[in-house]
């Protein structure tokens, strides 16, 4: 590990268009719970799987379970940002890093400091009404046992794209362009087997590709560089030099 952090630490120096694309294993060391993971939400006990619950069509015909689930599994009031997430922020602010692209819901990048945040996912930290779509505050999705609703009936909604939907095609957009021009791309805590989102690594062309993740992906083949471990451990040794 220590040759492998060394290269890493190597290409950051050397580098001056970074760009991160990350999955739920960066918000674990935040106590996060990852979907996939043994301890995560497919482990819990609930009579739908989770890719059910999350799915457009059971959001529209059982809201009242929607949001126990949203309620109870998604919405992490204590969670922090750790030592990945801040990293990120000051290779951001030393002007190394372009794009934070993010498959995660929590927000945990913009809490640490970075700006550009492309979440491909969506954030629990948005709502809108499903029918009009006026816009809310946060609270009225995180806080009660009722199904939030708005003043023209509409269920008002978490602006994060459910399964069955449609990633937000200005976000793919800009991601693919950030990709495309980057001269170093570090993908961390993410198994990488969730497309469309996976499947942009495609538009990375260069050759100092690095995955950190406690496991092995379907891209290892295609890494320049592999660093097995939390991620937050892993970047935290990273020193930002400008």
């Amino acid at each position: 590990m220590e040759k492998e952090l060394e290269t890493l630490q190597r290409w950051v120096d050397e580098s001056g268009s970074i760009v991160f694309f990350g999955g739920a294993g960066c918000s674990t060391e935040s106590g996060i719970p990852d979907f996939r993971s043994v301890d995560g939400l497919y482990s819990q006990s609930y009579d739908q799987p989770p890719e059910t619950i999350l799915s457009a069509c059971f959001f529209k015909a059982n809201p009242e379970v929607f949001f126990r689930f949203h309620r109870e599994k998604l919405v992490c009031p204590g969670a922090k940002p750790n030592a990945a997430h801040l990293k990120l922020a000051e290779l951001e602010r030393a002007g190394k890093l372009r794009a934070v692209i993010t498959q995660n819901i929590d927000g945990l990048h913009q809490m640490a400091g970075s700006r550009n945040v492309l979440e491909l996912h969506g954030t629990i930290h948005r709502a809108y009404c499903a029918k009009c779509g006026k816009a809310f505050p946060e609270e009225v999705l995180h806080t009660g046992t009722q199904v939030p609703r708005c003043e023209c009936g509409g269920v008002v909604r978490p602006d994060i794209v459910l399964y069955e939907e449609g990633l937000d095609e200005g976000v793919m957009d800009k991601s693919v362009s950030y990709l495309q021009s980057a001269d170093l791309l570090i993908v961390g805590g993410t198994s990488l087997v969730v497309y469309p989102a996976a499947g942009l690594l495609r538009y990375y062309t260069g050759h100092r590709l690095v995955l950190i993740n406690k496991d092995p992906t379907p891209y290892d083949s295609r890494a320049d560089l592999i660093l097995h471990g939390p991620i937050g451990q892993i970047l935290g040794q990273i020193q930002v030099r400008t």
